[in-house]
C-alpha cells in the first residue's frame, strides 16, 4: 500500500512539475487557470494572510499580474485580485464566456459556417487554436469556434 502511494505521489509530481516550472519562468502580465476544484486566494503573498475569496471552478480563467516567490498575485474575471500559490494554478489557457445570451460555437471560423452548439455567459472551455479574432473553445467535449470578444481570458489580437 505504501508503495503505491508512493508511485501514485511521485506520478503526480512528474505531471504537475512541468506546469509549476511553466508558471515560474513567465513573465506578468500573463494568463493561467484554476488548477483544482478548490483555490483560496488572500490578501497577500503567505499563508498568514487572510484568506478573501475560495474558488470552486476549476479552469476558471485568471489574469497573473505579479509574482512573489511561490505566490501569484491574479485577477479574476470580476476584477477581483489577491494572492494564490502557484501550485493552484495551470498554464491551460481557458476563457470565461460573457454577456447575457448564448453564443454560438461554430464549426469553423467564419459565422457563416453551421453552428454546432450555443454556450451561455458564465460557461468557462480550454482554448486552442486562436488566431483573427477566434478561438477553438472546448467545453467538456463539445467544440467549435467563438469570437474573441464573446470571451474573457486572452488579450486582444493574441494568437496561439
Amino acid at each position: 500500500m505504501v508503495l503505491r502511494t508512493v508511485a501514485v505521489a511521485l506520478c503526480f509530481m512528474l505531471i504537475a512539475a512541468p506546469a509549476a516550472r511553466a508558471q515560474e519562468t513567465r513573465k506578468p502580465p500573463y494568463w493561467a487557470s484554476i488548477a483544482s476544484g478548490e483555490a483560496m486566494m488572500r490578501t497577500g503573498p503567505g499563508k498568514e494572510y487572510p484568506a478573501t475569496w475560495q474558488y470552486r471552478r476549476a479552469d476558471l480563467p485568471v489574469r497573473v499580474l505579479e509574482i512573489y516567490k511561490s505566490w501569484r498575485k491574479i485577477r479574476d474575471p470580476d476584477g477581483t485580485t489577491g494572492w494564490m500559490l502557484v501550485s493552484l494554478l495551470s498554464s491551460t489557457r481557458t476563457a470565461l464566456v460573457l454577456g447575457t445570451q448564448q453564443h454560438p460555437l461554430y464549426e469553423k471560423p467564419d459565422t457563416a459556417s453551421k453552428t454546432r452548439y450555443f454556450v451561455r455567459p458564465g460557461v468557462v472551455g480550454r482554448l486552442s487554436k486562436c488566431a483573427n479574432n477566434w478561438c477553438q473553445l472546448d467545453v467538456k467535449g463539445k467544440r467549435g469556434y467563438i469570437s474573441t470578444s464573446a470571451i474573457w481570458g486572452l488579450d486582444p489580437g493574441e494568437s496561439f
